[in-house]
């Protein structure tokens, strides 16, 4: 900010005083500001230097540039943000800007595009935020569309991709209807079904002797499994055959998961009835065994229905770092209390700690606080490396955890946000929508006024068309509300 008073030409002056001699007094949204032509003149690119030179060309040039100007005060008016346009004088005077916390940074770059400030003099921290909007407003716009998209009903297309739409809507997008309601609930009580009979199937009372005297599942718990699967099955080929993008469908992680959740049962299946032929049947009982484990796959099944477990896999997936610091401080803790709990009990007869790999099993589970028992330090000195090492596996597990919650909270936090955002901007389109109904009608309207004052007959067909429930839209320069405004 600089003072002093205005040695400023007239609007007809033949620009004769140099440029870097004048100053230029701005009032942008009632904060006034002055700048002298030395300073603006190295960015001759942005609208502050323009302003050096544009009384030369008129009331034109100075309307082209400005909201509006007093040639008494010689002062020039900007209704923008104040707040934004005293960040952005900074490259005037230290060549990089910040933006200042609590400016949006999408509204804080149409400044930047306003005054004409190039992006690049944004400080990268500055940056991160404005990417990091970008992506929000990104995912928004990307919402709001599937949703249009399920909305809309394009005429042109075959019976056939009406029905594999509904049939993905029906599937895919629970909240589209009441109907895909049930079956998201319905399918998810098979999950829970399939999952407790394979639990309740390994107890050995609910089981059943085979003639060769192996015990087996029984037979209802059987049943309801083939069923189950049989749901699973008919979900996940319908589920494909609607899928707009087969490829993508088939190599999305979840969609693996179910394949893996199905697979292992038809395939136990063909080596019960067709593997005895080619392997012996040890063989087969073993290989079906070993398949029907897999069935716990299909507990992630549970993620497809809930909201929490995909919030938990993303904080995961974005806690990378914290969790590889994690595993490093308990690798590095575990290899030196192992071996420092191997050498301090060899001196006892009854050590327990035979080598240090075997000692990685004590120092593992006194790390992490467990301690089941099976190996424990006999010693004195056994016994305080056991102590520190408790004390420093409490340490290592603590630091990481609090960036890990973090990351959970602020996607949760967001996933939140951006739904309310996509509902509010469907809201925002149908209140266009509607308006634009009513210009339609109001310049419908007005026709038939200047058709009533034609002839009784268009009189009379303006009093059929009025009708009283109409409101007259306001005016937009009456109501007209400015960038800045709606901003704020």
């Amino acid at each position: 900010k600089m003072a002093g008073n205005c040695r400023f030409p007239d609007v007809d002056t033949d620009g004769s005083e140099k440029n870097e001699e004048r100053e230029i007094v701005v009032n942008v949204g009632g904060v006034r500001q002055v700048f002298y032509g030395d300073n603006l003149n190295q960015y001759p690119e942005t609208r502050l230097a323009e302003l050096i030179n544009c009384l030369s060309g008129g009331y034109d040039s100075i309307f082209s540039l400005c909201d509006d100007y007093d040639p008494g005060k010689k002062e020039f008016y900007f209704d923008r943000d104040p707040d934004a346009f005293k960040c952005i004088i900074d490259v005037y005077y230290f060549g990089e800007i910040h933006m200042k916390k609590g400016i949006c940074p999408i509204c804080f770059k149409n400044e930047m595009e306003f005054w004409k400030v190039d992006l690049k003099f944004l400080d990268d921290c500055c940056k991160t935020h404005l990417s990091e909007k970008k992506e929000e407003l990104e995912e928004i716009a990307r919402r709001v569309q599937l949703i249009l998209d399920d909305l809309g009903v394009d005429a042109s297309e075959s019976r056939w991709k009406r029905c594999q739409k509904c049939i993905w809507k029906f599937l895919e997008k629970p909240e589209s209807s009441y109907p895909a309601r049930v079956i998201a609930v319905v399918s998810f009580l098979f999950i829970l079904m399939s999952s407790v009979v394979m639990c309740v199937g390994t107890i050995p009372d609910l089981q059943v002797v085979d003639a060769e005297g192996n015990r087996m599942e029984h037979p209802t718990l059987d049943s309801i499994e083939t069923a189950c699967i049989g749901w699973f099955t008919m979900e996940y080929v319908l589920r494909l055959i609607s899928s707009p993008n087969k490829l993508h469908f088939a190599l999305s992680f979840m969609n693996i998961v179910d394949v893996l959740a199905i697979l292992p049962f038809y395939v136990s299946l063909t080596l019960t009835h067709l593997g005895a032929k080619l392997m012996e049947l040890s063989n087969v009982q073993q290989a079906v065994q070993a398949l029907r484990i897999m069935r716990i796959a299909r507990i992630f099944k549970l993620a497809r229905h809930s909201s929490g477990l995909q919030t938990l896999t993303y904080a995961l997936k974005r806690s990378f770092k914290e969790l590889g610091l994690l595993l490093m401080y308990l690798a590095v803790g575990i290899f030196v209390f192992s071996a420092l709990g191997y050498t301090m009990e060899q001196s006892h007869p009854e050590t327990l700690f035979k080598s240090i790999p075997q000692s990685f099993w004590w120092a593992i589970i006194t790390m992490t606080t467990v301690g089941y028992g099976d190996i424990y330090p006999k010693t004195t000195l056994g016994k305080l490396n056991a102590a520190i090492s408790f004390l420093c596996g409490v340490i290592a597990i603590a630091l990481p955890i609090h960036p890990i919650i973090n990351n959970f909270v602020r996607y949760y936090n967001k996933q939140r946000v951006l739904e309310t955002a996509a509902k509010h901007e469907l809201e925002l389109m149908e209140l266009n929508s509607a308006e634009g109904k009513a210009a339609s009608s109001k310049s419908e309207l007005e026709s038939l006024v200047r058709e009533g004052k034609e002839g009784p007959f268009h009189s009379n067909r303006l009093k059929v068309s009025h009708s009283d429930t109409f409101v007259h839209l306001l005016s937009d320069e009456k109501h007209h509300r400015t960038r800045l405004q709606s901003c704020k």
